[in-house]
This record gives C-alpha cells, sequence and structure tokens, in this order.
C-alpha cells in the first residue's frame, strides 16, 4: 500500500481511534488528538509539489474487485493537488478553531471529530479517486458525512430540516451522476477517469455521449449548489460554525467543482457543455448576489455568497471549456485563461471564505447573535476580528491588492473575450454574458460591504445582544488570521501559486491544448494598465457604494424577490406530496396483518417465478430414470418431515405449533445428514435450536390465541396460494437440478479449494475466500438488524416510564429452581462451548466454521441464560453483545483491508505451512482471522437479539 492510500486512509483509522479511545480521549479537548491527521497531511501534499510541478503525476494502484474493473486507483495530478491541499490545510485551520469553539464539556466533540475525519477522508477520496465506482462511493459518503454534521445539534428542528434536505437534493444528483458514469462505462468499457479520457475521440459522437454529460452535471450541480439546487445550502448554516467554514468554503461544495473540472478534458469542446455550465453559473451568480444583500443572518448572507461564488467559478469552467473548440493552438491559450481564473478564483475563495465563517463565528461565540439589525459598532471592542473580515470581505468584493481582485480581473477578462466568439451562437448571445458578470459583481460589493460594516460600525446596541463583547481567545483568532495573511500574500505575489499549482493544474483540465513536451505558463499581474477590466471595477466600486448607501432606505434592496413562491416552499410541497402520495399508496397493502404481508409475498413468487418458468417454456424436467432411487431410510425421514406439516395447520396452540415447526427443521437437519453435508446439518440444527428459543420469547408477548371463523372462500385462497408455492419451488429445483445451460461451479470449488485458499472444507472456503464478500455484507446485514430490534425495544414506552432500567434483568426463562437443568447444564454448556471452539478451528478444514460455531456457542450463552437467568449470564460474561457484534464486524473488515496493504484485491487471504514449537508442521491461513470476525459477529448478533426480544417489562 502506497503513501497516497494511506493518506486517504489516514482519517478514517484515527476516527476509529476516536471512538475507540472515547474515555481516555474525555480528558483533553479530543481536537488536539485530531490536529497532527490535517498537519501531516497538509505537509505530505506540500512534499509533492515538486514532483507534479515536475510533470510527473502519481499513480497508485490496489486491488479491489479486479473481475469488474474496480480498483483503488488514486491519481495525484496537479487538479486533485490543490484540492488536496485545500481539504487538508483549511481542515487544520478548522480543527484548531473548533478546539476552542466546541466546549467539550457542553458538546459531543468527540462525536463531532468523528463525522468531521469522516468527511475529510471522504473529499480526499472524491479527488483523488480514479475509478469512477470509487469516486462514487466516497461521493455519496460525503453526503452522509455532512448530513452528520449539519445536524450534530439533532435537538433542533432547522438542524435537521437542514441535514436532510442538504442528503436529499446531494443524493439525488449523486445516483443521476452514478448513471452517467454507468454509461461512461458502456461507451468506453473502463471506469478508469484516465483511460475515458485516453479513448474520447471515440465516444464523442455516440448518442449516449450526451446524456452522459447531462446526468454527471446533475451530480455536479447539486453539490456545488448551483440554481435550482441550491437551496440545501442555505438551509445547511444550522451546523456548527466550524463545519460551515469546512464544507462550504473549501470541501463540499467543491466538489462539483472538482467534477466539472475533472471531466472537462472529456466533455469540454462540446457546446452543450459550455452553453449549460456558463448559463447555470451566471444564473447562480446573479440570483444568489441579489438573494445575499437581503439576508439579516451573517451566515444566511455567507451562505447565499457561497452559492454566488461558486457560480462565478462554474461560469469560468464553462467559458473556458470553449479552449478545446480550437485544440492546440494560440486561439485555444485564450479562452483558457478562464479555466485559470476559474482555478485562481477556486484558492482564493477558500481562503477569504474560509477566514469570512470563522470571523461570523467569532461574532456569534462573543456577542450571542448573528443578526445584523442586533449588531454594530463592535469594531473598538474587536480589532483583530474586524481587520480579518475587512481583508476577506474586501478579497470578496474584488478590491485591490488582495488576492481576489486578481481573479477578479481575470473572471471580467474572460466574459469580455466570451462577447467576442464567433462560434456556437456566441456572437448573438455573448454580449449578455459580460453584461450579467458586471451587475452581479455590483450586488457581489454590496453585500461584502454590507457584512463588515453593518457588524463592526455604526451604532454600538448593548441591549439587543446575549453577551458583553469582547476579542475572541487567541487560539479562535490564529486561523482566521493566517487565511487573511494568505489573502494579502497572494495577492501581492500571486506567481507564488501560478507557477507551483495553477500551471499543473492547467494541465490535468486541458491536457489536449498542449504540443508534445510543452507546457503551460501562467503568469498573473496586479497591474495591466487602464483597461476595460480597471473601469469595470470602478464602475463597481462606485454603483455598489451608492448602493450601500440606498440599501436601508430601498425596499427593493432588502425585501424578498417573491412574496408567495419560493423554492423552498416547492421543496416542501413537493416533499409533502411524496410523502403523501406515499402514505395512501402503502396504507393500501400495509394493513398491519403479518397474514396479509406474507399472502403478498408468496403471491408476488408465485407470479414472478412461476410465470417466469412458463415463459422460458423450454425446461425439461428429466424422466423417471433421471435421478436417484429413494432409499429406505429416506422415504422414512420423509414421511416424518412430511407428518408435522400436515399437523401443523390444526393445532390450537403456540407451543405445539413451535414445537412441530422445529420437528420439520429437525427433519431437513436429518436429510443434510443423510445427504452427508455435515456442515448444513450443523448449521440446520443450531438455527433451529435458537430459532425454537427467539420463538418462544417472541410469543411469549403476545396476546392470548384467540381462534377466530375464517370464510371458506379465505381458506381455499390460503390453500391455493401453499399449493402454488410449493409447486413453484418444486418446479425450480427440478428446472435447476436437469436444465442447466452451462457447467456447475461446483467442479472449480471442489478443484481449486484447496490450491488456491488452502482449506479442505469447500463449504467454508466458499464462504471466507470465494465469496467472502458476501459473507461480509451478510453479518453487516445480520449486525444492523439486531441493532433495530436493539433500538425498537430499547425506545418501548415502558423503557421511559422505568427509567434507567437495566434492559437484561428480566427476561422470561424457565423456572430458576430446576435443579436438573442447573446440574446438568453446567457440564453440557462446557462440553458445547468447547465443541464450538472445535469447530471454529477445524472449520477451514473439516465440518465447522465460524458461523456455526458462532451459532454453536450461542446455544450454550441460550442454555446458561435459560438455566440460570440474564444476571449470572451477564455476571460470567461482562461484555455487551453489541460490542462483540462490532469487533466482529471490524475484524472481518480488517481482514479484507489487510490485502490491499499488500498489493492484492479486498478480502484476498494466505496460507502457508510453518514450524511452530510443539505443534511442528503447521498450517496457518489469514481466513482463519475473518472467520474469527464471522464467529464472533454471529454470537454478537444472536445473544443482542435474544436479551433484547426476551426482556420482559
Amino acid at each position: 500500500m502506497s503513501l497516497l492510500h494511506i493518506a486517504v486512509l489516514a482519517p478514517f483509522i484515527v476516527a476509529l481511534g476516536v471512538m475507540l479511545l472515547r474515555k481516555p480521549l474525555s480528558r483533553i479537548h479530543a481536537g488536539w488528538a485530531v490536529l497532527p491527521v490535517p498537519v501531516i497531511l497538509f505537509a505530505y501534499f506540500l512534499g509533492r509539489i515538486p514532483t507534479i510541478q515536475g510533470g510527473e503525476p502519481q499513480h497508485v494502484r490496489a486491488a479491489w474487485i479486479p473481475s469488474l474493473g474496480i480498483d483503488i486507483t488514486l491519481y495525484l495530478d496537479g487538479l486533485s493537488l490543490i484540492f488536496a491541499l485545500l481539504i487538508s490545510g483549511i481542515g487544520s485551520l478548522v480543527v484548531l478553531y473548533s478546539i476552542f469553539y466546541m466546549d467539550r464539556t457542553k458538546e459531543a466533540v468527540q462525536r463531532f471529530y468523528v463525522y468531521l475525519l469522516l468527511f475529510m477522508g471522504a473529499m480526499l477520496g472524491v479527488v483523488l479517486s480514479d475509478n469512477l465506482l470509487v469516486l462514487y462511493g466516497f461521493w455519496e459518503l460525503t453526503s452522509i458525512s455532512s448530513f452528520l454534521l449539519i445536524a450534530f445539534w439533532h435537538h433542533r428542528d432547522r438542524s435537521r430540516y437542514g441535514a436532510l434536505k442538504s442528503m436529499l437534493i446531494t443524493v439525488f444528483g449523486g445516483l443521476a451522476m452514478l448513471a452517467g458514469f454507468i454509461v461512461l462505462y458502456v461507451m468506453t468499457g473502463t471506469f478508469s477517469i484516465r483511460e475515458i479520457v485516453a479513448s474520447i475521440r471515440t465516444i464523442t459522437g455516440e448518442p449516449l455521449f450526451l446524456p452522459a454529460m447531462i446526468l454527471i452535471l446533475l451530480g455536479a450541480f447539486t453539490k456545488s449548489a448551483q440554481f435550482p439546487f441550491h437551496i440545501w445550502l442555505p438551509d445547511a448554516m444550522e451546523a456548527p460554525t466550524p463545519v460551515s467554514a469546512y464544507l462550504h468554503s473549501a470541501t463540499m461544495v467543491k466538489a462539483g467543482i472538482y467534477l466539472v473540472a475533472r471531466f472537462s478534458p472529456v466533455f469540454a469542446g462540446h457546446s452543450w457543455w459550455f452553453w449549460i455550465i456558463t448559463i447555470t453559473g451566471l444564473t447562480t451568480l446573479m440570483y444568489a448576489s441579489l438573494r445575499a444583500i437581503k439576508q439579516t443572518d451573517l451566515k444566511a448572507l455567507l451562505a447565499f455568497s457561497t452559492v454566488s461564488q461558486l457560480g462565478l467559478i462554474m461560469s469560468l469552467l464553462g467559458l473556458g471549456s470553449a479552449a478545446a473548440y480550437f485544440g492546440a493552438g494560440p486561439d485555444s491559450v485564450i479562452y483558457a485563461k478562464a479555466t485559470t481564473a476559474a482555478i485562481f478564483h477556486l484558492m482564493n475563495h477558500a481562503i477569504f471564505k474560509g477566514a469570512l465563517f470563522m470571523v461570523v463565528g467569532i461574532v456569534d461565540h462573543e456577542t450571542g447573535t448573528r443578526d445584523l439589525r442586533k449588531l454594530g459598532g463592535l469594531l473598538n471592542l474587536m480589532p483583530i476580528t474586524f481587520t480579518v473580515a475587512l481583508i476577506g470581505a474586501f478579497s470578496m468584493a474584488g478590491l485591490p491588492p488582495f488576492n481576489g481582485f486578481l481573479s477578479k480581473e481575470m473572471f471580467f477578462t474572460a466574459v469580455l473575450q466570451a462577447s467576442q466568439m464567433n462560434f456556437w451562437d456566441a456572437e448573438t448571445w455573448g454580449i449578455l454574458i459580460p453584461v450579467v458578470a458586471w451587475t452581479a459583481s455590483v450586488f457581489t460589493f454590496l453585500y461584502s460591504m454590507i457584512l463588515v460594516f453593518k457588524t463592526f460600525t455604526g451604532k454600538y446596541q448593548p441591549e439587543k445582544l446575549e453577551k458583553k463583547p469582547h476579542e475572541a481567545p487567541i487560539g479562535m483568532l490564529i486561523p482566521p488570521v493566517v487565511l487573511a495573511s494568505l489573502a494579502i500574500i497572494f495577492g501581492l505575489f500571486p506567481n507564488l501559486l501560478s507557477y507551483s499549482l495553477i500551471e499543473p493544474a492547467m494541465t490535468a483540465i486541458h491536457p489536449a491544448l498542449l504540443e508534445p513536451g510543452d507546457t503551460f505558463h501562467v503568469k498573473i499581474e496586479m497591474w495591466h494598465g487602464w483597461t476595460t477590466e480597471i473601469f469595470m471595477t470602478i464602475g463597481i466600486i462606485v454603483i455598489g457604494s451608492l448602493l450601500y448607501k440606498l440599501h436601508g432606505s430601498v425596499g427593493v434592496l432588502n425585501q424578498a424577490l417573491t412574496k408567495n413562491f419560493t423554492l423552498n416552499r416547492l421543496y416542501d410541497r413537493g416533499l409533502r406530496a411524496l410523502e403523501g402520495g406515499g402514505k395512501s399508496i402503502t396504507s393500501t397493502y400495509m394493513t398491519g396483518s403479518v397474514r396479509h404481508y406474507v399472502i403478498y409475498i408468496f403471491a408476488f413468487f408465485i407470479l414472478a417465478l412461476g410465470g417466469g418458468l412458463l415463459l422460458i417454456g423450454d425446461i425439461h424436467f428429466g424422466g423417471s430414470g433421471s435421478y436417484a432411487p429413494i432409499s429406505f431410510y429416506e422415504a422414512v425421514a420423509i414421511i416424518a418431515l412430511v407428518i408435522p406439516v400436515l399437523v401443523l395447520p390444526f393445532v390450537r396452540t403456540r407451543l405445539m405449533a413451535i414445537i412441530l415447526t422445529g420437528a420439520a427443521g429437525y427433519m431437513v437437519t436429518l436429510f443434510f445428514v443423510l445427504f452427508r453435508a455435515p456442515d448444513l446439518a450443523l448449521t440446520q440444527m443450531i438455527v433451529e435450536t435458537v430459532s425454537v428459543m427467539l420463538f418462544l420469547l417472541c410469543f411469549y408477548h403476545l396476546p392470548k390465541l384467540k381462534r377466530e371463523k375464517v370464510p371458506m372462500g379465505l381458506k381455499w385462497r390460503n390453500l391455493l396460494i401453499s399449493a402454488g408455492v410449493g409447486v413453484v419451488v418444486t418446479l425450480i429445483a427440478l428446472a435447476a437440478s436437469t436444465g442447466r445451460s452451462f457447467d456447475s461451479i461446483a467442479d472449480f470449488f471442489i478443484k481449486e479449494s484447496y490450491p488456491s485458499a488452502g482449506g479442505k472444507n469447500i463449504v467454508n472456503v466458499i464462504l471466507v475466500d470465494f465469496r467472502g464478500f458476501d459473507t461480509l455484507l451478510e453479518i453487516m446485514v445480520l449486525g444492523i438488524a439486531s441493532l433495530g430490534i436493539y433500538a425498537l425495544i430499547r425506545v418501548d414506552l415502558g423503557e421511559q416510564l422505568l427509567g434507567q432500567r437495566d434492559p437484561y434483568q428480566e427476561v422470561y426463562l424457565p423456572s430458576r429452581n430446576d435443579v436438573i437443568l442447573r446440574t446438568v447444564s453446567k457440564v453440557v454448556i462446557f462440553i458445547v462451548v468447547t465443541f464450538s471452539w472445535y469447530l471454529f478451528s477445524a472449520g477451514h478444514n473439516e465440518p465447522g466454521g465460524g458461523f456455526i460455531g458462532g451459532l454453536m456457542t450461542a446455544a450454550a450463552l441460550v442454555l446458561l441464560s435459560m438455566a440460570f437467568g440474564m444476571d449470572v449470564t451477564r455476571n460470567v460474561i461482562p461484555v455487551q453483545f453489541r460490542k462483540v457484534t462490532a469487533m466482529g464486524l471490524l475484524i472481518a473488515l480488517l481482514t479484507g483491508i489487510g490485502s490491499l496493504v499488500l498489493g492484492v484485491p479486498f478480502l484476498s487471504h494466505a496460507f502457508g505451512h510453518f514450524d511452530l514449537p510443539l505443534l511442528g508442521d503447521t498450517e496457518l491461513a489469514t481466513a482463519v482471522l475473518f472467520d474469527l470476525g464471522v464467529y464472533l459477529a454471529v454470537v454478537g448478533v444472536t445473544m443482542t437479539i435474544i436479551n433484547s426480544i426476551g426482556r420482559d417489562q
């Protein structure tokens, strides 16, 4: 595993450490333990600048699912390096800021940093992934982790509302993006972005090219809050300010920008790409800047300013795509300057917006409010904060000598060039581009001035403040001061960035514009003479200053654009309509009757599978001589199996129904014995034993069984459905055994079980090696199900009435005075546990394995609980079985990840013979570690369910 892989994994590993070391970290602020992670990552990526600048992108690969073309391939070039530096650099400052912002005595800071690290790792995965499906996985992880961060104060309605809105919109876009990725795969046959770029000439004329483009842009626009998908971002401001500073300056909202830039080599040069991105960006820029000047909440103002600035960057990427129209040549270099401006403003925006968010956090922290109507006159009380706010606001407004001025001038140059284009109908509509850009820039100047001067100048109103304002502690001031300093440094010395970062990024975005061996040459200057751009800036300052003076008295500048119709209302009504429609449809079949649900399931089963068999039509079930003869023992077992099944519908008590069901299950176990399948026999036997216990516990809580008279018509319906299921299952079994159109895979497993996996027990080898990924997902599903059962029972009303009553103290069990049961169980439990460990340890070569061993251990614990009570079980084994489940899942997952360290696919296993003391020649296999995870997960899941259901309030 390379350092680049470790860089992506590091935040996830530390997040796990924060969870596991919760108690030791409670003595200090957890932020101090987390801070080294982004700092080290930032230092690592800084160290990669000379290599990337020298034209040597880093490409590393770890096999995951190579048969499907899915590998964890990371690619560090000029574009991804910029984003990695922003993620780690701004992340370092945000973590330092949050240490002083978040009170560890009042806030769940450990949970906060776990979410933040998950988000950091997910963002690094997005910008470094070369494989489309891996990128999508990280992309959706950013949506999930941002949901957790936005809803951090989950006791607030607005926090939950904002988190849900952000996740619904961004996940919708993510699914559209996934569809676009799949369409690209259909056209190119690869999930690698680099290989797709290399094959661009062969897919440009494909009919699926445009749908792929639109689907991918949907993902980018929703993530980067482009109009009309921007509505989630202002509501996301309900998150703690460090989260807002991180998500909306350098990370989440920039993911869509990254996606557009990354796929520019694929789609740039196409007129649809140019117009969709340019128009969307300019529309977002204009609309959000208008909305920003009407806000009275500082974070809301910053939210709309972020949307506005994202629109500006997006429009620049659209304008820069025109360079691909010409290919390599002087004309392309002219239009590529728009892309240069986009990259430069991307970094500038992260710097000044991060500083401004932190300033707003300081104001809120020290005054208790963000309401502009209550603020004013803070300049003398908070001079350092005012200075940072002034630098950040002036940079955002595009005033010299700050970095925002330079990228804003480059923006004006790009829109002026666009107005003179004579292709793609730009000669007709291009003149509107600089008009819209200049008008929106006037409003940008206006909301920047509102932000700083209405907060820090004017009348001081202490009676409206919740706290007596004073300067923030040094720890909260250092991060915004660093960012403000960078705004000045990069404004005065912009070529510090142009040579080291912008030029390599341009090479990554527009590789087709370069002749072999050539490079981009980017030089940024503060003064170009009395150009049109300078006069546009002067006009912005004059008009913007006038509007600032009129802002409080002119209604159109501070009133809502519309009163009755807003996009938020449309979203709310649409969500309510979906919920109402879903509820009305669901109510037609969700009747609360388990019998009805079983009827629906079985009826669908008959129609879908039975109908499928009829449609196939050419399946032959073979003649009477195609099957082995039935022996006497098998005939007896069949009769013994059929008798309890036939009697079951006529029994009058639940207890008898459970006994008959168990009897049928045990007879199936006998069949496995007769057919020489010891693994299946052991599994079936133990599952039946535990299932009977679960049935008893569940049925104890049900009311007394009442027999109701069932109409004859319903009886015939039930009979037909039951018979139909039996017939369909029988036909499927017969068809599967005789109607194969290909060779059985069993021959492969028999041949490769020991040479490839080092195991002679083929069943266990399939579970932990050949189909280990399925097993991993299955135990995860079991773990989630057990936690769901536990959570459902814990929220029972009786729990609230009884207070913090121990959920394991009272269970429905036989009489604890049963001397025979207690005496026998002392011996039996020891034997069963010993045998379960034998099954586990021998399972790789003999019948057994982690699943069977875990079930048998759980059965022993159930017997212990029945004999002595759950309180004794908890004293003998003082562990929470939920944690046992988590430990099992973790061991299984780490075993799979360990294979990546060795450069082989996920969940690959190794085995070999070793000469061990006392034991001599011994075969060891890493699959046993995975099997240990399965063992622990099965024990934890089973006992969690038993304990939860068995509680008797």
